[in-house]
């Protein structure tokens, strides 16, 4: 079922995996900014509630 690549499979599949490690980046990136403004916003909303309490 692969096909054949001849002399070009190392750069086939090369580009193959450093899009898979570019996109597994982004995700990890994007999951590490979502945690990192959810804990902000936590912050501001408990500083928020102290002076409104």
């Amino acid at each position: 079922m692969i096909p054949d690549l001849g002399k070009y499979s190392f750069a086939v599949l090369g580009s193959y995996a450093a899009s898979a490690v570019l996109i597994v980046g982004l995700v990890v990136l994007s999951f590490w900014q979502r945690a990192r403004v959810k804990r902000a916003l936590a912050e501001v909303e408990a500083r928020q509630e102290k002076l409104d309490g």
